[in-house]
This record gives C-alpha cells, structure tokens and sequence, in this order.
C-alpha cells in the first residue's frame, strides 16, 4: 500500500527564513511512495505564501488572521489529513532542526514501534541557550515526563513524527504551544511516545515565542497543570482534599483531647480551624468525583469522535 509523508511548517512572516527550510528539506524518504510539504499561513502580512509557493511547497494552510502557533499546528495536522498524510513530521520555518535527521525520526513510526516521536536536540551543546535556559528545558521536560507518564527527554522540542491515527487524537486546547500538551495528551491516551537524536542549524533569528525565558516558564506551567487536571482530575483534587480533610481532623482530636482533659478553654480557634479545613476535605472530594464523571465523559466524546474521523478518513478521497 501507498504511503505519503508529510512535512508541515506552522509560519508566520517566514518570507526570509521559509527558501532555506524549504531548500533543506527531503523529497524522497525511504519507506514512502510520496514526500509532500505544508505549511499554514498564521496570518502572515509578508509574502510567506507567495514564497512557500515558488519554493515548491504542495499545500498552504490559510487562516485568516494570527492565531499563534497551538492553533496553526493543529490546523495544519488537519490540512495533512485531508491531503492523505500517513506520516506527518512538523518542523520550524527558521530551520533550527537539521532536515537530513527526517529519516531517523520517522524510522519507529515505520517499524511500528511509536506513535508519536519527538527530536532530543543536544541542548548541553547548543551555544545560543543560555545555561538558565538549558535548565529550565531539563526541569519542564521533567515535570512534563511526570504528567505524562512518558521518557521524553526534550518535552519543549518541536521536530516531530506523528502517525496518522495519532494525529487524529490529538486536541490541542492552549492557545499558545502544542509541544508540551500533545505530550501529555499522548502519555494519557495510551500512545508509544518515544524520542530520537537529532541535529540542529545555527540560529538564525530570534525566537517568535519565547519572548522571554522566565514568560515561557510561567506559561508552560500553567498549560502543564491544565491538562494535569484535564486528564487527571480525580488525583488533583482528592490528593489535597484529602491532606485537609486529615489535618483538620488531627486537630480537631488535639482539640477534643485538651476538653475531654478539662483544657478546651481557650481552643475554640482550634475547633474552628478543624472544621473548616474539614469542609474544605469534603468540599475537595466532591469536585474530584464530579470532574472524574465530566473526565470520562470526555474520554468517551473523545473516542467516538476518533471513530467518525476513522470512518470520515475512510470514506473520503485524500485531498490533491
């Protein structure tokens, strides 16, 4: 059977840096029939897609004003979809990712053994990462391995293989990065996430999202403890419900301990400070089990809306 690969590049104002990705990338990869490239105008106001376009790029992504880059990812996973993608690999329009590395990273999604790969870039031999920043990528990616139950070593890299099926799953809800969320969505929905080695290219222009490390982080965080509650709802409220559910009883007996002791004189903040944490418990435990019921109902909307894409997919003819 056929198979065609592929490669989308999210852009936006690229016109500069798009002839010499473009130039770089593969024509041919072992193990497919066809190699096409995507790119998805974010609403550029350059000539990014008359460039794409004299470069040789077989598709374009138009959305209609800037919606940064989680939105344009994941329309252009849609865009490879209809063209009939088996394969999708996603890289940078600045070139940052050595293109020749496309092989090797697509490689276990051929043999089978992944879903999802992601590039692990040499972040310790990257000279334009700053030594905060290259810890900074050590702890998120960290934090991400334990939301997500995964063995990514580069959570923030955004050269990457996805497979056909993978890349119908995947729902992206932030509006600002993909890279650490389709993890995280990935690890939960059972997907073989896996990493290869990869090259990269001299910078050669500052980057469009980080606008600061200490930004990047913040967001990062709070993108990490949405989907953290997104996919584990129960343990993220029922683990602190049930710390203040014991605290308050522990000191709700220190205090039934000094009345019964002819001491209650003077405890009343006690008893109070007992039973509102107490309640705070039960109040904690209450949403646990309620987000629990909405999580899985979203788990079975998820599943059914997979299926309709597998039987949509397989109804309609790839796009040309």
């Amino acid at each position: 059977m056929a198979r065609k690969l592929v490669i989308q590049i999210p852009c936006f104002n690229e016109e500069a840096t798009l002839p010499r990705t473009l130039a770089c990338l593969p024509k041919a990869v072992d193990g497919f029939d066809a190699v096409e490239w995507l790119i998805v105008d974010d609403g550029s106001s350059d000539a990014t897609v008359e460039v794409a376009k004299a470069n040789g790029v077989h598709h374009v992504v138009r959305l209609p004003e800037n919606r940064g880059l989680a939105r344009a990812f994941m329309a252009g996973l849609d865009g490879c979809l209809e063209c009939g993608a088996d394969v999708i690999v996603n890289t940078d329009a600045d070139n940052q990712y050595d293109a020749s590395c496309i092989p090797e990273l697509v490689a276990p999604i051929l043999a089978g053994k992944a879903d999802m790969v992601i590039g692990k870039r040499p972040i310790e031999f990257i000279d334009d990462f700053s030594p905060f920043k290259k810890l900074a990528q050590r702890v998120g990616s960290w934090v991400v391995r334990k939301a997500s139950n995964t063995r990514v070593p580069d959570a923030p890299s955004g050269f990457r293989a996805y497979s056909r099926d993978a890349a119908m799953q995947l729902q992206v809800f932030s509006e600002y990065t993909y890279t650490l969320e389709t993890i995280i969505q990935a690890g939960h929905k059972g997907m073989f996430v896996t990493s290869v080695p990869i090259r990269t290219n001299p910078r050669t222009r500052d980057s469009k999202l980080v606008r600061s490390t200490l930004g990047y982080i913040g967001r990062s965080f709070s993108t990490i403890v949405r989907i953290f509650i997104t996919y584990q709802p129960f343990k993220f409220f029922f683990v602190p419900g049930t710390v203040s559910l014991l605290a308050g009883v522990g000191i709700g007996v220190r205090f039934l301990v000094y009345f019964f002791s002819g001491h209650g004189e003077g405890k009343v903040q006690s008893l109070l400070l007992a039973t509102m944490l107490i309640l705070i418990g039960l109040f904690l435990w209450v949403i646990a089990v309620v987000a629990d019921l909405i999580s899985v109902n979203r788990r079975l909307l998820e599943e059914n809306n997979r299926r309709l894409r597998k039987l949509e997919d397989k109804l309609t003819p790839p796009r040309e």
